[in-house]
C-alpha cells in the first residue's frame, strides 16, 4: 500500500526542528561568546525554539514544502518563517522573564542562523537531487536543444529532475542573436536556430553531433522548416518537448520527459492572424446558433470555437450518429454552461429542416455539411448534387423562412473552374447564396447569406495528411496520384478563426460597409503558396525518423475521377479585392436571380430522386458554364496563386 503525504510532513517537521534545535545555541554563541547560559535554560529553551518554528512556520506551510523541489518562493517563506519564529522565541523569553544574552541584537543572530541552516537544507538537497538526476542516465543522448529561453529552461529543470532521464542537454540553439555565447543552467547557448547548420557541421567535426535535436517551444513553419533541413543532411532525428503541462508534478518520479514527433501541422503554421474576437463576442453572445455538419472536421471545429464564445444556444446538427454523439459529449465536458441540443438530421430532408427551424429559430446558422470527397462523389454524382445543392438551398430557405440574422455557407476552391461534380455542386450553391444576399441588400433587410471559400484543412476526415500517417503505420508506400500535385492547406483553427471573423463583417451595417463587401462577395481565406503533394509526403516521412523511397517507397497512382492538379481561388472573372482585414479577401461577385437559381436546384434534385443523373449534369452544366467535367481526371488546368492574383 503506497505511504500519504503523512510521513513526509511528519519528516519535514523533524528535520526542521533538528536545525532549530542547533541554530539556538549557534546565536547565543554569537550574541554573547562569553555570557554561556546556565543548564536548566536550555531545559526550556530548546523546547521553545522548535515550538516557535512550529508556530512560524504553520500558516507558511512550512512542514509541507517539498524539499529536492523547492522555488524562489519557497525559500522566501523559509526565511520568513525564521524571522517570525525568532521573533517569536525573543518574546517568549521577556514573556516569562528568562535569561537573555545581553546583546540585544540576539533576535536578529537568531533569525539568521534559523535561515542559514532552513535554507542550507533545502539547497543541500536540490543539489543532492542534481547530482543524482545527472549520474543516473551514463548512457543519456547528447541532445542539442532548441527554443526560446523559457521553454528550454522548463525542460532542462524537468530533465534535472528525473532520475532516469534519457537525454543530456549539451548546447542549445536560441531564438534570439543576444543571447548567443551566454550559458543558461551551465549549458551553452551555441548560437541561433539561423546557425544551425553551421553549429551541426562544428559539432560533426569536434565528433559531438547530438543523438537528436529537441524543439523545446517557439518554432514553426519556415524557421522550423531549416532546422530540419539541417538536420536531415546530417542524419540527427528531430523531436518535440512535452508540453509544460503534460511534465510530471514534483514528486511524481516514474513519469518519465518523452518526446512526442514533430507534427506536419507544425512545419504549414504560419503567423498568427489578427482577429477581432471582441467582434466575434457580440456576434455569438446571447444568441441562438445553428451548426449544420457539426459532427465533420470543420464543423465540428466551428462548434467548439462558438460554443467558448457564449450563445445563448448551440444547436449541432449532422446525420452521423457517432461523430454527433462525439462532438456533443466533447462540448458536454468543456463547455456544460452552454444550452446544447445535438440533433440528427440530413439537410436534404425539406420537411424536418422547416420544422426543426421553426422550432430553434437560430439566429445565427453556420451550414458546414456537405459531401467533399471528390472521386466519391464522382461515384455517386446524384447524392453529391442533393447534399451539396439542394441541402444548401433547403437550409438557406429555412433559415430566411424563421427570420436568421445571417447564414454563413462553407465553400471550396475546388467550386473555382470545376472538374468535378462535387466542385461544380459547391459552385451553385454559392451561387444560390450569393443571389439571396444580393436580395436582401436590395430590400435593405433580410438574412445576410455569407459565403467563404478556402482550400484544404489539414487533417480533415479524407484528406491527405491522415491517409499518410495510415500509410506510414503498416510500413508504405505513401501513395501521391500525381508528381505536381499541389493543394493549399490551413490549419483547421485557423480556417474557423477566419470564417468566425468573415461572419463579423458580412453582418456589418451596411452603411459602415466597404463597396467590395456590400452584394453577395465571396470572402476567400489568403491559404499562402500551394504545397506540393509529393513534397508533403517525404516531409512526413522525414519527420517519422526514415528516409524517402529509402525506408518508405513514394508511389504515384494516376489521377483520380474528377481530380486536377491544380486549385485555384478565383474565377477569371472574379478578380480578387484585398480587404482591410488580414486573411481575408473578397471575389468580385457573379450574381444571378435567385428564384431562377432555385427551380434550377429543384429540377436538378428531381432528376436526381428519379435516379437520372444525365439530366442533372446536363443541368448543372447549363447553370455552371465553367464547369468542364473532368470523370479521368485532368492535369489541364494551371496554377492560379492567390498572390499572383494580387499584383
Amino acid at each position: 500500500m503506497a505511504r500519504g503525504p503523512s510521513h513526509r510532513v511528519v519528516l519535514n517537521l523533524a528535520l526542521d526542528s533538528l536545525l532549530a534545535l542547533a541554530a539556538l545555541p549557534a546565536a547565543v554563541w554569537a550574541a554573547a561568546p562569553g555570557a554561556w547560559p546556565p543548564a536548566a535554560w536550555w531545559a526550556g529553551a530548546l523546547p521553545g525554539a522548535v515550538l516557535a518554528l512550529a508556530l512560524a512556520g504553520a500558516p507558511l506551510r512550512l512542514p509541507l514544502q517539498y524539499w529536492r523541489f523547492a522555488g524562489l518562493r519557497d525559500l522566501l517563506a523559509v526565511a520568513g518563517a525564521a524571522v517570525l519564529a525568532a521573533a517569536l522565541f525573543a518574546a517568549g523569553l521577556h514573556l516569562v522573564g528568562a535569561w537573555r544574552p545581553p546583546n540585544p541584537a540576539f533576535p536578529v543572530l537568531h533569525a539568521a542562523a534559523l535561515a542559514v541552516l532552513l535554507v542550507g537544507g533545502r539547497v543541500a538537497a536540490l543539489l543532492q537531487a542534481a547530482r543524482h538526476a545527472s549520474d543516473a542516465a551514463p548512457d543519456a543522448q547528447n541532445v542539442l536543444l532548441v527554443g526560446a529561453a523559457e521553454g528550454t529552461d522548463v525542460f532542462m529543470r524537468a530533465l534535472a529532475h528525473d532520475r532516469r532521464a534519457p537525454y543530456r542537454v549539451t548546447g542549445i540553439l536560441s531564438l534570439r542573436a543576444r543571447q548567443a555565447g551566454r550559458r543558461m543552467q551551465g549549458t551553452p547557448i551555441l548560437g541561433t536556430v539561423e546557425d544551425t547548420e553551421a553549429v551541426l557541421d562544428s559539432l560533426r567535426a569536434e565528433g559531438r553531433l547530438p543523438s537528436v535535436i529537441v524543439l523545446a517551444s517557439g518554432l514553426s513553419g519556415p524557421a522550423l522548416e531549416g532546422v530540419l533541413d539541417a538536420a536531415d543532411r546530417h542524419g540527427v532525428p528531430v523531436r518535440r518537448a512535452p508540453a509544460p503541462t503534460t511534465l510530471a508534478p514534483a514528486g511524481e518520479d516514474s513519469q518519465r520527459v518523452e518526446l512526442r514527433p514533430v507534427s506536419i501541422e507544425d512545419l504549414l503554421d504560419r503567423p498568427q492572424v489578427p482577429l477581432d474576437r471582441e467582434g466575434m463576442a457580440r456576434l455569438v453572445q446571447g444568441r441562438r446558433v445553428l451548426v449544420t455538419g457539426a459532427g465533420g472536421t470543420i464543423g465540428g471545429e466551428l462548434a467548439r470555437q462558438v460554443a467558448a464564445l457564449g450563445p445563448a444556444s448551440l444547436t449541432l446538427l449532422d446525420h452521423g450518429e457517432y461523430v454527433l454523439y462525439e462532438i456533443d459529449l466533447e462540448l458536454r465536458e468543456k463547455h456544460p454552461e452552454v444550452a446544447r441540443r445535438a440533433v440528427l438530421a440530413d439537410v436534404r430532408d425539406e420537411a424536418r429542416i422547416r420544422r426543426l427551424f421553426e422550432e430553434i429559430r437560430p439566429e445565427l446558422v453556420f451550414h458546414a455539411a456537405a459531401l467533399k470527397h471528390v472521386p466519391m462523389v464522382e461515384n455517386d454524382p446524384l447524392e453529391g448534387l442533393l447534399t451539396n445543392a439542394l441541402g444548401t438551398r433547403i437550409v438557406a430557405d429555412a433559415a430566411r423562412a424563421v427570420g436568421t440574422t445571417a447564414m454563413v455557407f462553407i465553400s471550396t476552391d475546388k467550386a473555382v473552374n470545376p472538374t468535378s461534380v462535387m466542385g461544380a455542386s459547391k459552385r451553385l450553391a454559392e451561387m444560390y447564396c450569393q443571389a439571396l444576399d444580393v436580395e436582401a441588400r436590395a430590400a435593405r433587410g433580410g438574412m445576410r447569406c455569407i459565403t467563404v471559400r478556402f482550400g484544404n484543412v489539414l487533417g480533415s476526415t479524407g484528406s491527405v495528411v491522415p491517409l499518410f500517417r495510415r500509410q506510414l503505420e503498416r510500413g508504405g508506400p505513401l501513395t501521391v496520384t500525381h508528381p505536381d500535385m499541389r493543394r493549399y492547406f490551413m490549419t483547421v483553427r485557423e480556417a474557423v478563426g477566419l470564417v468566425l471573423q468573415a461572419s463579423v463583417v458580412g453582418t456589418t451595417d451596411p452603411d459602415n460597409m466597404p463597396p467590395e463587401l456590400a452584394e453577395g462577395a465571396i470572402f476567400v481565406l489568403d491559404m499562402g503558396e500551394a504545397v506540393k503533394i509529393v513534397d508533403l509526403a517525404r516531409r512526413m516521412i522525414r519527420l517519422a525518423g526514415l528516409r524517402p523511397d529509402d525506408d518508405v517507397e513514394i508511389r504515384f497512382t494516376g489521377l483520380r475521377p474528377g481530380e486536377r492538379l491544380f486549385e485555384e481561388l478565383f474565377h477569371g472573372q472574379e478578380p480578387p479585392r484585398p480587404t482591410a482585414f488580414p486573411g481575408l479577401m473578397v471575389a468580385t461577385p457573379r450574381t444571378a436571380d435567385p428564384a431562377l437559381v432555385g427551380r434550377a436546384i429543384g429540377e436538378i434534385a428531381a432528376a436526381g430522386r428519379a435516379g437520372n443523373p444525365r439530366a442533372a449534369l446536363q443541368q448543372l452544366s447549363r447553370l455552371v458554364p465553367e464547369f468542364a467535367h473532368a470523370p479521368d481526371g485532368t492535369a489541364a488546368a494551371g496554377p492560379t496563386g492567390t498572390r499572383e492574383r494580387l499584383q
